[in-house]
């Protein structure tokens, strides 16, 4: 393990500790909100450990995660519980019943899935942390760039969400070690690691125009080499074999990466549409609540619901237009506001980020970055930073998700949407911290007193392992650009602790 790594997975350590235990303190010092949330009914009797763990884990379960949490419990019983997908509650439920079934004794189901989620979701989120950083290497070609993303990756804005209850950590551990798979040449480990991201999160689809990108990038680089290497029929056949092979890596790609999601709507179909489940079967207590809050539960002797009707029946599209609400430009109304301002900081970063890039390279985005003419040739050996042809796609891919996320979703969500799905946001803010923050050695500072400078025992001088922890104590002496980008953070870090383990309005 490289001093880099251990810095990142230590300090991702003390983030993950300091959230449980911040989580525990707000959930205990401020009363729950009375919010028009999911919150079943339980149907065990609670065992000697089970208050202790409610009390000191509670904070983990509201909201959505109630939902993941309920699923790992008792299966996909409502219909709305189906935007929510079966990796999590899988990793969850498989916990609670082999690492902590010697608990069972002691901790009801519902404990041990708590306990499940705390240790888990920190385990997740240590991998993402050390996945980012190798990505970031890779990708960047700039150690102290990639180091520094990845701390505040550590302190990201969406840190309750990847602490609590939900598929973020998960989703961001395998969309960013498959991204590295990828980068690496791996294509086809890379497409089982964003294939299993799929059946966390829907938005796992999207990472499929990384593999239409890539391969095709290292076939342009191949034909380019084939033709000053290569003559005749020989040019041709290379040039027909990289062209192949590109196609035959985007179908079978697409069809790995598409096939959990796929495979959850069929199980989604089956269990409304053509039901084998009597409501007999379902405990009182659940059923009771269904039909008070209008819930649909699969009932086969009963009328399948409408949208099994529809020519391509959906049932996760269905649930975001029904329950949620979901659709373009709907969440633009006054009343939103808040809420827009609440996911103006990372649309900001998003769009700071393809306005930099684009102006630095303008010509290499209008080519779409897969060749470069003229002076500007070096492919292969792209320029060390965030400016690199390299970071071409992922600019895209975030530009994708912030559009999307903007007039089709609900806008609070861009925060974590998109900080567990792409590392852009993170490399925009330590890019602006080198460039602008004078402490961190890119431009001399004029105050000699607050250099983040140590002298080892040999009296050489190396910069800190951790750059956060450093620029924290000279807060009020950094540059605004710093300040914004950290107060933005941990603002966030700890506000969505307070607010979304209450059920505050923080989702």
């Amino acid at each position: 393990m490289t001093m880099d790594v251990r810095a990142v997975v230590e300090f991702a350590a003390v983030t993950r500790g300091l959230s449980l235990l911040l989580q525990a303190v707000f959930n205990a010092v401020i009363p729950d909100h009375d919010a028009e949330a999911f919150r079943p009914p339980r149907t065990e009797e609670p065992l000697y450990l089970d208050p202790a763990v409610e009390w000191s884990l509670g904070g983990l379960s509201h909201w959505d995660a109630e939902h993941f949490l309920f699923i790992a419990e008792r299966g996909y019983l409502y219909e709305h519980n189906f935007a929510f997908f079966p990796l999590l509650p899988v990793i969850l439920r498989g916990l609670a019943e082999t690492l902590l079934w010697p608990l069972s004794s002691w901790l009801s189901v519902r404990g041990r899935l708590l306990l499940a989620v705390a240790l888990g979701n920190s385990a997740l989120f240590l991998l993402s942390a050390v996945a980012l950083y190798a990505l970031s290497r890779v990708v960047l070609q700039d150690r102290r760039l990639a180091l520094l993303s990845s701390l505040l990756y550590c302190v990201t804005p969406a840190n309750v969400f990847m602490t609590a209850g939900y598929s973020e950590s998960l989703f961001a551990a395998l969309t960013f070690g498959g991204l590295f798979l990828l980068e690496k040449g791996f294509t086809f480990r890379g497409c089982l690691a964003l294939s299993i991201a799929t059946a966390a999160r829907s938005n796992g689809l999207v990472n499929i125009g990384f593999l239409l990108y890539l391969p095709s990038l290292r076939a342009i680089c191949q034909i380019r080499v084939y033709r000053t290497t290569t003559k005749g029929y020989s040019k041709a056949f290379r040039y027909v074999w990289a062209v192949a092979g590109v196609l035959l890596t985007a179908l079978l790609g697409t069809a790995i990466i598409a096939l959990p999601f796929c495979a959850f709507q069929y199980y989604g179909y089956r269990t409304f549409c053509t039901p084998s489940v009597s409501l007999e079967r379902i405990p009182p207590a659940l059923l009771s609540l269904a039909e008070v809050k209008g819930y649909r539960v699969p009932d086969e002797n009963g009328p399948p619901p409408l949208w099994c009707m529809r020519p391509l029946p959906l049932l996760y599209s269905h649930i975001q237009d029904v329950y949620w609400d979901v659709g373009f430009l709907r969440y633009f109304e006054l009343k939103q506001i808040p809420n827009f301002i609440l996911a103006l900081p990372m649309a900001t970063l998003g769009i700071m980020a393809a306005y930099a890039y684009f102006q630095a390279n303008r010509e290499m985005c209008l080519r779409l970055g897969l060749w470069e003419t003229g002076a500007n040739k070096g492919l292969d050996k792209p320029t060390p930073g965030f400016f690199n042809s390299r970071v071409f796609v992922y600019i895209v891919h975030s530009t994708v998700l912030l559009v999307f996320g903007t007039l089709c979703m609900h806008v609070q969500v861009l925060t974590r949407f998109m900080a567990s799905s792409s590392p852009v946001p993170f490399w925009i803010s330590a890019h602006l911290l080198l460039l602008n923050e004078p402490l961190l050695h890119r431009r001399k500072t004029s105050n000699p007193n607050v250099q983040l400078q140590t002298h080892s025992r040999n009296g050489c001088k190396h910069t800190p392992q951790n750059p956060i922890m450093a620029l924290l104590p000279h807060f009020k002496t950094c540059s605004p650009t710093t300040q914004s980008i950290l107060g933005y953070f941990l603002s966030y870090w700890v506000l969505g602790l307070a607010l979304h383990c209450n059920f505050l309005p923080w989702t």
